[in-house]
């Protein structure tokens, strides 16, 4: 029997075994979301009445002092019966999505760089999401999920594109390098992530993406482009070598239908990109002010640090900067 969950954003219901952050996606009701593994910290909730249990809440992010005064982490913890909780005063983005389990078939795969393939899958029913947020693939044949940002846009909302990067050792990795087959049948669970084009805005923006964090951008440049056509958009492209390159021939393509987008590729251990070295610097020497841009960033723990500080030395506002860590399979 479901136990009941209260907090400011409503009442839901929650399967036993299931996290507080799933049941109230599930039911429509938006809480902060953003790594779904523990380690960001965004959905951590205070308990007011009620017991759960905690599973895998690292103490690098829910540390014991917080435990002692009630803190739990939504994306982790489990009831163990009727809980009510504090959430923060955060604000709602204007588009939010019911969290939802659809199956769908892979209808193509193919190698776009080097340790990088593109699968593009077919969902049976439309899969409603906001341009930069991702999904939660069930690997075939185990009950292991792995998160994957979606890169194409909400209007294509039943041809999912996932960018993948071989992980050595990956359980992912072995079944999409190695015997994913066209026609196979899958789960996909979603959309999850606080990581989303703002559609009130109509100002410039700039995106630095890192390998396969160029995903979600392009999911962000396509809709940005699809709403205002001549839109100034500056979208960089950091990689090591130029082998890691993708999309390459597409982007330029949209460079030529829309003036106002730029795309520059950096490449940072050998010539041959746009530019050579960091996104950062190259975002640096272009831009002598942002203080009018939206920033969005994707990428490792260490080149979101570095794209924010370069973002705030050109003075754009804190809440202007968007960002997206990638998280490492726990």
């Amino acid at each position: 029997m479901p136990y009941t969950l209260t907090a400011g954003t409503g009442v839901v219901p929650c399967e036993p075994g299931r996290t507080v952050l799933e049941a109230f996606l599930r039911n429509g009701n938006w809480m902060p979301n953003s790594c779904n593994q523990g380690t960001c910290g965004t959905c951590k909730i205070k308990v007011l009445d009620g017991e759960l249990d905690h599973r895998n809440s690292p103490e690098e992010t829910l540390t014991a002092d917080e435990l002692a005064a009630g803190f739990v982490l939504a994306c982790q913890a489990t009831p163990r019966g009727d809980v009510a909780f504090e959430t923060p005063a955060t604000e709602e983005p204007a588009s939010t999505h019911v969290l939802r389990d659809v199956v769908v078939t892979v209808a193509e795969v193919r190698d776009i760089a080097a340790d990088t393939r593109k699968v593009l899958l077919t969902a049976d029913e439309p899969l409603e999401f906001s341009a930069g947020q991702y999904v939660e693939v069930t690997v075939p044949g185990t009950e292991i999920r792995r998160q994957y940002s979606l890169a194409n846009p909400p209007s294509e909302a039943k041809e999912l594109e996932l960018h993948i990067r071989r992980q050595p050792g990956g359980v992912a990795s072995e079944w999409v390098f190695e015997r994913i087959d066209v026609g196979e049948r899958v789960t996909v669970t979603g959309p999850y992530g606080d990581f989303t084009f703002d559609l009130e805005g109509t100002g410039p923006i700039v995106l630095l993406g890192g390998g396969t964090g160029l995903a979600p951008l392009e999911a962000i440049v396509r809709q940005a482009l699809s709403l205002v056509p001549d839109r100034q958009i500056l979208l960089y492209h950091g990689v090591r070598t130029c082998a890691d390159l993708y999309d390459v021939e597409f982007l330029r393509e949209l460079e030529t239908r829309h003036h106002g987008f730029r795309y520059i590729t950096c490449v940072s251990r050998e010539s041959g990109g746009d530019r050579d070295g960091y996104v950062t610097d190259a975002f640096l020497e272009d831009v002598a002010s942002a203080k009018e841009f939206t920033g969005y960033i994707c990428g490792s723990d260490a080149f979101v640090e570095a794209s924010v500080k370069a973002f705030k030395r050109r003075r754009m506002s804190p809440r202007r900067i968007r960002r997206e860590r990638f998280t490492p399979a726990g």
